[in-house]
């Protein structure tokens, strides 16, 4: 780290994180100036009754609500456009988004429609939302995205079949509202994905070219927590440590990457989930020990860190050997997990590498890697992923 360097850290978002903390939701409503509110929530959780816990609170103190669940995986821009006509319809002027990142990114994106003219197309990008959005209280029941505090609505274009990312401090929630009950039912192949993608998100952070002392602080944390209770997560789902664990590395992930964007792995995940339906925490656990091969010896400091958080004896290594053996631990937890898919599993072929490489390069994550990527880098990465291990 260099002692001169300049850098700014921020987040806008309240955090009230704890078990059972969902039970005060009416009471942030209310301080928040909410008079009726458009809750925000995919299927699989309005059938899953965790929507059910957000309306009794409301309930109790009175407070009207209307449920909007029109949202699927990798949601749609139409979904926020129907979102936002219902909540201006019934005069719902705060939103709460309960879910995983599609639910949250949704609910996110509605917000800032409710303040600002136009269509969401209008603030794609980073830093060109106009207002303020309105309150959103967003509710995670995954523990991975992060979505619940950060800048980014990740959106999709379903016509056009790109993806689409809203970056604005203007776009954060105005509470994060975390309560890790509300995660016990998460299925133990979504608890793998959804945690082996904030660990790309705090390993990416801690490595890349923007990082500074605060992210680099908190990634390390979240680092810990994740080789702690991963696997533990996934084996044993009712474990509420391992979930607390899981759900506050996820945070404090998100809060150091939220600052310093992210690495190759996410640069690549977008357009092969854009073109391969590959579930977004998939196609990162699968790229992550591809692109950290690369970026070794852009940080093999770093990298030997990482080895030995993850519990790699690595004291009378060189730093090439004990950087080296950061990538066998993370293949190992990869597996652990259940996560054994390649690239080649969900349909990519050589012919299509060179578009996926293209598209990449376009992404924001690509600057701030530790180590320059040609195009040609981007192939070779993904040649490797579409391999078993």
């Amino acid at each position: 780290m260099q002692l001169n360097r300049v850098f700014r850290y921020e987040i806008p978002t309240a955090i009230e994180f704890g078990n059972g903390s969902i039970r005060s939701l009416a009471d942030h409503v209310k301080a928040l100036g909410g008079n009726k509110v458009l809750i925000v929530a995919d299927p699989g959780v309005v059938s899953a009754g965790v929507v059910e816990r957000l309306e009794e609170p409301l309930k109790e103190a009175d407070i009207p609500y209307v449920i909007f669940s029109e949202i699927e995986a990798d949601p749609d821009i139409s979904s926020v456009e129907k979102g936002t006509d219902i909540a201006k319809a019934e005069g719902c002027n705060l939103v709460v988004g309960v879910g995983g990142g599609s639910s949250l990114d949704t609910a996110k994106a509605i917000g800032t429609m409710l303040t600002n003219p136009g269509h969401i197309r209008d603030y794609v990008g980073i830093n060109k939302v106009l207002h303020q959005a309105a309150p959103v209280i967003a509710v995670p029941t995954t523990a991975g995205t992060g979505s619940e505090l950060t800048i980014w609505s990740v959106l999709s274009d379903k016509k056009e079949n790109v993806k689409l990312s809203v970056g604005s401090t203007y776009n954060c929630p105005t509470l994060a509202l975390c309560d890790p009950e509300l995660t016990i039912s998460l299925p133990s192949h979504v608890t793998a994905a959804t945690g082996m993608d904030a660990l790309t998100h705090a390993l990416e952070s801690y490595v890349n070219k923007a990082t500074q002392p605060i992210s680099e602080g908190m990634s390390i944390q979240a680092m810990k927590m994740i080789a702690k209770s991963l696997r533990v997560a996934v084996v044993a789902g009712d474990s509420l440590q391992a979930r607390h664990d899981m759900l506050l590395a996820s945070l404090i992930a998100a809060m150091a990457f939220n600052s310093t964007r992210l690495g190759l792995a996410h640069a690549l995940a977008i357009p092969l989930g854009a073109h391969f339906k590959i579930p977004h925490g998939t196609v990162n656990a699968i790229l992550l020990p591809e692109v950290m091969q690369f970026n070794l010896i852009g940080n093999l400091e770093k990298f030997a860190e990482i080895a030995s958080i993850f519990g790699e004896k690595v004291e009378h290594l060189s730093d090439r050997e004990a950087a080296e053996r950061s990538v066998v631990a993370i293949r190992q937890l990869k597996q652990d997990v259940g996560i054994t898919q390649t690239l080649s599993d969900y349909g990519l072929k050589e012919e299509h590498l060179g578009f996926i490489a293209e598209e990449a390069m376009l992404s924001g994550n690509v600057p701030v890697n530790p180590r320059k990527p040609t195009l040609e880098d981007l192939k070779q990465i993904c040649r490797a992923a579409m391999k078993k291990d």
